[in-house]
């Protein structure tokens, strides 16, 4: 770490030597053991696989999981933070089937099912280590050894029983409904599954406009849009609005119908020679234009409520067997619903002119043979958002399937009324996001054709309809008569059982749990409920607090409620927050192909963990934002955080070692100078603050609070007490500075614990303190401390220290150069008076004087609001715009304005003091009016150049590595207008370098040199060297 003279610290390694103590000292195991019997804190962690290696969204994850556990181990409470991985499911199944090269379900199945889940579990954990090391070097603390992994015979034992328990409260049942289904991994997913993250994204596919010839006409076709050309082999029905009008055409000798709302589309002058509505066209009959009629309810017009006039012809064609509309309707009308499908995507031998072909690869065969057969009237390629696996990738299709599903839809108002119980972060998930979709909650088909996860724990009789559902090892083992080593297919299944209803032999049906059941019943199955620690289970049920990213609302969030709700009547949490999506520079999508971000764990070698923490959470991505991350940003707060506080601790530490200073803790007379006082109120209300935002979990307004503090203490407070600490020996006042200082500093470093962990530990350190700052208490800074008035008067002086610096840069007049005066109205004399000193020395003025009025300088304008005005006043606007510039305007006693007849109420104007006449040696900030003089004569100009001559010579030290306290020699070389400064400014100059000597020659044993360029005369050389005397 940096000491005096030793140069600037490097985070990144400061932050590594952190890390070594906390783990040579057991600092994360000393918190969690500290806090035995305290009130207990829970936060459930979202299992991630370990199948990759994290992202930046798993970063920006873990920091939230990282700051609220460390917070609420300060204010006394234990919080467990037990790791767990997500083992199963089609992501592992993925990676596996990639590294074994298969292509289908039948490559496994020829594989054999036990050999390739052996194959999974022994690639579930592969990236393991990585994650750990990532995670420790991030400084979140996290139980790792006691991980809980889904694919445990506890965890899935706990999964089972909670579908039981579902299915004796009438939540579950079997059906066939249409769901998403992926024909390369052979599987159902649950709707939300299909939503998720990008799954919708942009697909070019072919659109059709088929004839279907009405049955007993020559030349009579109803004219259908379709936009999935492989589902006409399945077509039963045509359906068409009932209060729209639809037309028959004359076109190339045929006739046409479709919807007149469509026709414009199609037709640039159509002949229409018939007309009726949807429901008078309901009934008639049409030839399937692919293979034969298979049904006499089939193949005929009926109407429906979704039909649209939008796209298209107004005429839908109907398969029942893929789509949700199609089939209610097929019910509806009591259609058939032929599947010509088989599970891997390939047409069946019903349809023998496309058998064996895959149903996206026959789309364009099928189209030829429409047109050949004279029944395409037109085709054309459509770009549209289609839904796609979430894994592997391929288009998905929607089609009947035979699943186990949980009756979600009967949850409804028990889900409504759960969330109504959570606090979301942000506040609109709520009704919004989330509320929209618990309150359209749909049936959830929860078991999955696959291999890899917990088995559906049905037996079923092979003899009669009689089902069993088991809900633990003991049931199965107790039926089976045989001890159950691994829950795992193909093991599972060897248990077979004779059906107490008839003879026959019960078998478990096939398919395995989808993982986000397994990941969402994670509040209890990581605990083994109910078949051990029950009671911790049900004391710390539900949790208080959970955190991932938005698009979890359709995941994990809603998975946990659904569960929890169906088995407790529960909502799960009591806090949970989503945050946004971290995009790369560019705005695009993260992506390694395109190395468009910087590598995570490079750039904290780089620039530190804090950096990237503070950069991530002060973002809007908190609030449900998607952001531009770059590593400028994390750069940024190395500069405005890191290096700022560190000046300011070394500064401290400099100075207490030079003059012996060892701190009591007494602060009986900080209230006694107005800048110890100001600097403990700034540290009491930025404890009161973080504990307000903290309860909101608003992490941009801690951070940015945490920056005005360091800020507040850098460039105010150490700033203006320099004289005060340089002046030499320990006296009664220096000593109270000191104080001050220590109790800042450490009581900061405690506040700063959870949100910059290595910073404060570091800092906590430094002021000497042999324990961790993460097993302190949360501080309470006396409240004795908070004057409101007093930061107001501070507040205004910095605001008009700002003024005064801008007033000078658009004069170019340069901060060195010190002005006669200045006059300042707009503020109490008294305040004025009592901190003019501290003016004259912080804006380099020889005078500030109070002004009573500022009528010369200012005049005040009236700024209507014309966004609200705009649409109340309407015409009347410009009348009174112009009134209000002539002036002619009143405002009364409730703080109106009325002007040209029209009163303005005071939210729709605004009163400002702009500067009269355009003279730009005046400021205006706040309510205060500031004029300088601006006139820098000879004697001022000379001042100005002895600043700006230490300035560089200061420079010189810094390049020299010298220590605070070292004495120097200078060497100042120049012509007559230096000699001239130095007469007049050469003590002064002496003070502030600590040099023993000024020379007018050149020092052969020089440590810096360099050249500077001065108001007046030629350019002068600057020579710096360590004095024999020291």
């Amino acid at each position: 770490m940096s000491t005096e003279g030793s140069g600037p610290v490097r985070f990144p390694a400061m932050e590594d030597a952190v890390l070594e103590r906390w783990e040579k000292e057991k600092t994360f195991e000393k918190s969690i053991s500290a806090r035995e019997g305290k009130q207990v804190y829970v936060f459930y962690d979202g299992p991630p696989f370990a199948t990759g290696l994290p992202h930046y969204g798993h970063i920006l994850t873990s920091y939230i999981k990282d700051v609220i556990p460390r917070y609420q181990t300060m204010l006394g409470k234990q919080v467990p933070r037990r790791w767990g991985w997500d083992c199963h499911g089609l992501p592992v199944e993925f990676e596996v089937e990639k590294a074994l090269g298969f292509k289908s379900k039948r490559d496994i199945l020829d594989f054999g099912v036990s050999e390739f889940n052996d194959a999974c579990k022994g690639l579930v954990l592969k990236y393991a280590d990585d994650w750990r090391a990532f995670v420790n070097r991030m400084g979140r603390w996290v139980d790792f050894d006691g991980a809980y992994k889904t694919m445990d015979n506890d965890y899935m034992e706990s999964v089972l029983w909670g579908f039981k328990t579902l299915h004796d409260k009438g939540h579950v049942y079997e059906g066939g409904k249409i769901v998403p289904y992926c024909v390369r991994c052979q599987t159902v997913l649950s709707n939300f599954e299909a939503r998720l993250d990008d799954a919708f994204r942009p697909r070019r596919d072919m659109s059709a406009y088929v004839k279907f010839k009405e049955q007993g006409s020559a030349n009579s076709y109803f004219l259908a849009w379709t936009t999935t050309p492989w589902t006409l082999p399945a077509n039963v029905a045509l359906a068409v609005a009932a209060d729209q009008n639809y037309v028959c055409i004359e076109h190339e000798e045929e006739r046409l119908w479709l919807a007149e709302g469509c026709l414009g589309g199609l037709f640039d002058e159509p002949v229409i020679v018939e007309r009726c509505t949807g429901a008078e066209l309901a009934g008639r009959r049409y030839v399937p234009v692919i293979g034969e009629a298979i049904d006499p309810l089939a193949y005929r017009l009926v109407t429906a409520d979704f039909v649209q006039m939008g796209d298209g012809s107004g005429i839908v064609h109907i398969a029942p067997a893929f789509g949700e509309d199609d089939a209610l309707l097929g019910q509806q009308y009591e259609l058939p619903a032929p599947n010509p499908v088989r599970d891997d995507g390939t047409f069946a031998d019903s349809v023998p002119a496309y058998a064996g072909q895959n149903i996206f690869e026959a789309t364009p065969r099928i189209l030829a043979d429409l047109k050949k057969a004279g029944l395409l009237f037109k085709q054309e390629q459509i770009e549209h958002n289609y839904p796609h696996c979430w894994r592997c990738d391929n288009p998905l299709i929607y089609r009947a399937v035979e699943s186990w599903f949980i009756r979600a839809s009967a949850l409804r108002e028990q889900l409504v009324e759960n969330n109504s119980r959570v606090n979301w972060v942000p506040e609109h998930v709520k009704e919004g996001r989330f509320g929209d979709w618990i309150r359209n909650a749909r049936d959830w088909a929860v078991s999955r054709n696959r291999f890899w996860g917990a088995p559906i724990p049905v037996w079923r009789c092979d003899q009669c309809p009689t089902i069993e559902v088991m809900g633990s090892i003991a049931d199965i083992e107790r039926r089976s008569g045989h001890k159950v080593e691994d829950l795992h297919v193909p093991h599972i299944d060897q248990h077979k059982f004779a059906c107490q209803a008839c003879d026959g032999t019960m078998s478990r049906v096939t398919g395995v749990f989808d993982c986000w059941f397994e990941s969402g019943a994670m509040p209890f199955a990581s605990r083994h409920y109910p078949f051990e620690n029950k009671l911790e289970f049900e004391n710390t049920f539900p949790s208080d607090f959970i955190v991932e990213y938005l698009a979890q609302t359709r995941g994990w969030f809603y998975t946990m409620m659904v569960i929890s709700t169906g088995c407790f009547g529960q909502n799960p949490f009591k806090n949970a927050m989503c945050h946004g999506v971290i995009l790369a520079k560019d705005g695009r999508k993260m992506s390694k192909r395109l190395k468009n971000y910087p590598n995570p764990m490079e750039l904290m070698q780089v620039h530190g963990s804090d950096a990237l923490r503070v950069a991530l959470l002060a973002s809007p991505v908190c609030k449900g934002e998607d952001i531009k991350f770059s590593e400028e940003s994390v750069r940024d707060v190395v500069r405005r955080f890191h290096l700022l506080f560190w000046n300011c601790l070394q500064f401290y530490k400099t100075f207490t070692e030079i003059d012996g200073f060892v701190p009591t803790g007494d602060l009986a007379q900080a209230r006694d100078n107005v800048l110890d006082h100001y600097l403990l109120h700034e540290l009491a209300v930025l404890e009161t603050d973080i504990g307000v935002w903290m309860e909101s979990l608003d992490f941009s307004k801690i951070y940015a609070r945490i920056e005005v503090f360091i800020n507040v203490l850098s460039t105010w407070y150490l700033r203006l007490n320099k004289p005060r600490i340089w002046r030499e020996g320990l006296d009664a006042d220096k000593r109270q500075c000191y104080e001050v200082l220590h109790y800042s500093l450490s009581n900061f470093a405690r506040l700063l614990a959870p949100f910059m962990p290595f910073l404060a530990e570091a800092v906590f350190t430094e002021l000497g303190y042999e324990g961790s700052v993460h097993l302190e208490d949360w501080p309470r800074i006396d409240r004795q401390y908070v004057s409101h008035e007093l930061a107001g008067e501070m507040s205004s002086l910095r605001n008009l220290v700002a003024c005064v610096r801008n007033v000078r840069e658009t004069n170019s007049v340069s901060q060195k150069f010190p002005l006669r005066s200045i006059r300042v109205a707009g503020i109490e004399a008294a305040v004025l008076e009592r901190y003019a000193q501290f003016l004259q020395e912080e804006l380099n003025v020889k005078q500030v004087e109070w002004a009573g009025d500022a009528g010369a300088w200012a005049e005040p304008v009236v700024v209507l609001t014309f966004s609200l005005l705009g649409k109340r006043l309407g015409q009347a606007m410009k009348t009174v715009t112009g009134a209000v510039k002539s002036g002619n305007y009143r405002i009364e006693d409730d703080g109106a304005l009325v002007a040209a007849g029209e009163r303005i109420l005071p939210h729709e104007f605004e009163r400002r003091l702009t500067v009269r006449d355009n003279q730009s040696n005046v400021g205006i900030v706040e309510n205060m009016v500031v004029w300088l003089d601006l006139d820098i004569d000879a004697s001022l100009k000379r001042e100005g150049a002895v600043r700006e001559l230490n300035r560089r010579l200061q420079d010189l030290r810094k390049q020299a590595r010298l220590g605070y306290t070292e004495k120097v020699d200078i060497a100042v070389l120049g012509g007559a207008y230096v000699d001239e400064i130095l007469v007049h400014h050469g003590d002064w100059l002496k003070g502030q370098l600590l040099a023993l000597n000024v020379l007018r020659s050149d020092l052969e044993d020089a440590l810096a040199v360099d050249e500077v360029e001065l108001p007046e005369g030629d350019p002068v050389r600057i020579q710096l060297r360590r004095t024999a005397q020291a």
